[in-house]
């Protein structure tokens, strides 16, 4: 009595193993370039997806990490932007503000 034993192709391997990670890839690339999109754009883009899907698959904080690094170097000007009072009386823009010679400092954090 002869018997066989069944070998799994190693080019089936192989060709399985490029599909998938061309597949990986290619989500890594689009989520890059989603990332890179306006906030709302991409809060609408991830709100669709399945659970924790993207944070699990790919590399979710490295790919945000440089998607929304910008382009700002050490002694650039800063970016021209407007912020509404607290007392929402009125707009500040960062423009109209060193046009007038003022100085200004940015301070990000938490007050409490």
């Amino acid at each position: 009595m002869l018997t066989t034993k069944y070998t799994f192709p190693k080019r089936t391997l192989l060709s399985a193993f490029a599909v998938v990670a061309l597949v990986w890839l290619v989500g890594c690339a689009a989520l890059y370039h989603i990332m890179r999109r306006p906030p709302e754009t991409f809060a609408r883009f991830i709100a669709k997806l399945p659970g924790p899907v993207p944070f699990l698959l790919f590399p979710f904080e490295t790919l945000w990490t440089h998607a929304r690094a910008g382009t700002l170097q050490v002694g650039d000007p800063a970016p021209d932007f407007s912020l509404t009072k607290l007392d929402k009386s009125a707009s500040v823009r960062l423009s109209n503000l060193t046009a007038q010679g003022r100085s200004v400092a940015l301070i990000f954090g938490s007050y409490t």
